[in-house]
């Protein structure tokens, strides 16, 4: 799950933690997800692409892939 604070009204950025690895597609899928949604909500990209020339989610997919962008994951507990 991807942890976001409040900076202000309009952007938000998330927490990072350095030990995380992405061990799933479908991990990094959702990531980009969330963080495509931060960025079309106003949050500023992390790294140098244009965004009047480039779409929010290849912006996401960018950050995740240089690892600017990290991660907290949670356990589930399950009760039997």
């Amino acid at each position: 799950m991807v942890e976001q604070t409040e900076e202000s009204e309009e952007t938000t950025t998330i927490e990072i933690d350095q030990s995380q690895i992405i061990d799933s597609k479908y991990r990094k899928i959702i990531l980009a997800a969330q963080r495509s949604k931060q960025l079309q909500r106003g949050a500023m990209p992390r790294i140098d692409m244009d965004m009047k020339h480039h779409k929010p989610t290849r912006i996401a997919m960018r950050e995740i892939e240089s690892g600017i962008i990290h991660f907290d994951t949670t356990k589930e507990n399950k009760s039997n």
